[in-house]
């Protein structure tokens, strides 16, 4: 009767009275298939994104016989490999030299197994018809404090609210532990509320203890102040007060530098820029020129430095455009000027108004001035005299004419001081 090979790990089972002279070398085999059935260690390339057969064959030394399997390789994409069916074997898996070993399936031929969590060393039995992991949360019994490790215990290893007050000791409850707003009034002692314990603008008018001084309203006052800082008395006076002082007062166009008063520290203006001039008409009807656009207005104030002077312009009218003879077309108005002073506002002027073409239907009109940063004036443009900013009016054509000029801009500009 010839050998048979056993189930699990492929041994010659030798017949009585067969393999005469060569039981020596049989058995030895057998010895050293058992050697690598318990003992064995063999390390296994992958394939990525491929199956990995691992052999068991009859007396012969095979890789699915080993009981220590090393995989190696780094894998992008899904890949396994299989032990074959049939046999019942203890195996420890070392995954440590795999990269992307979460994309590996460790199974049997036909049946079920594992996918990798970790690039850890796990161990694993075959039943005959699939692989099963055995894996720490699949193990019985406790692991008590004596074994664990008190480097092991870190933060990253502690669940959000696992750590409740029984477990904390109350002298390991230190200023460093609290997180900011943790402490509420009723966990403060009333001793220890010290004046380096409050914030800023955290004490209202009920806190602070009264003074002599009657609440009213104090003007040029003399004020006392104690080495606390409080108010201790207060009375009126009536000398020394703020001025407020006129600088400039001119129409456009004008020029100069205005000197700020040696106490000055504020000033407020009243800025209008100057209007442009029409565009001028053509010999023909329609042939219109353009109205010249309305300077802007603004109300401006801010701060300014004693005793500097600032250079300022007020601008002029622009003016109108010539008129088109013979037959040819009106010449463009001029921009209005613009109003500034230096470093602290500018108001641009109004745009002149095209010139008619020879022939043509009405010009478009200049472009209206700009007061940027000014708050607008509700008050007419009639001041010192004569009407500011406005854009000159364009004659009808035929016979043509020249544009009107615009209005000038003025500036009347005042500054505060301490007399």
């Amino acid at each position: 009767m010839a050998s048979s090979y056993s189930t699990d790990i492929k041994l010659e089972l030798m017949v009585t009275g067969e393999n005469a002279g060569t039981w020596g070398d049989k058995t030895n085999t057998n010895l050293n298939l058992i050697q690598q059935a318990i003992a064995g260690y063999e390390a296994v390339a992958l394939s990525d994104g491929g199956t990995v057969a691992l052999t068991m064959s009859n007396a012969a030394l095979s890789n699915a016989r080993n009981m220590v399997l090393k995989f190696t390789g780094t894998l992008t994409t899904a890949s396994t490999v299989t032990i074959p069916d049939g046999i019942e074997k203890f195996y420890i898996i070392d995954l440590s030299a795999v990269t992307g070993v979460t994309n590996l399936t460790i199974k049997t031929a036909s049946g079920t197994g594992f996918t990798a969590g970790e690039a850890a060393i796990v161990a694993a039995y075959s039943d005959g018809t699939n692989l099963n992991e055995i894996a720490l949360n699949t193990l019985g019994g406790t692991i008590a404090s004596a074994q664990i490790d008190d480097n092991a215990i870190t933060a990253a290893k502690i669940s959000n609210n696992a750590v409740t007050t029984a477990k904390i000791l109350q002298s390991n409850v230190t200023t460093a532990k609290l997180a900011a707003s943790a402490v509420t009034g009723n966990n403060i002692a009333q001793s220890t509320i010290t004046q380096s314990k409050l914030a800023a603008d955290s004490v209202d008018a009920n806190q602070l203890i009264a003074t002599g001084v009657t609440a009213a309203e104090y003007t040029v006052a003399t004020i006392t102040v104690d080495a606390d800082g409080r108010i201790t008395a207060a009375s009126s006076g009536s000398a020394g007060g703020g001025n407020m002082g006129i600088k400039i007062a001119t129409n456009g166009p004008a020029g100069g530098t205005y000197t700020a008063n040696p106490g000055a520290n504020t000033y407020t203006a009243y800025a209008w820029s100057g209007g442009g001039g029409a565009g001028g008409s053509s010999s023909y009807t329609p042939g219109a020129g353009g109205a010249g656009g309305s300077g802007a207005k603004g109300f401006y104030g801010g701060t300014v430095t004693g005793g500097t002077g600032y250079p300022y312009s007020v601008g002029g009218a622009g003016n109108g455009g010539g008129g088109g003879w013979p037959n040819s077309g009106g010449s463009p108005g001029n921009a209005g000027g613009a109003t500034s002073v230096t470093n602290l506002f500018t108001v641009n002027g109004g745009g002149g108004g095209s010139g008619n073409p020879y022939n043509s239907p009405p010009a478009p009109s200049g472009s209206a001035g700009s007061a940027p940063g000014g708050t607008g004036l509700p008050t007419s443009n009639y001041l010192l005299g004569e009407t500011k900013g406005a854009g000159g009016t364009a004659n009808s054509a035929g016979p043509p004419g020249g544009g009107n000029s615009g209005s000038p801009g003025a500036l009347v500009l005042f500054d505060n001081y301490i007399s």
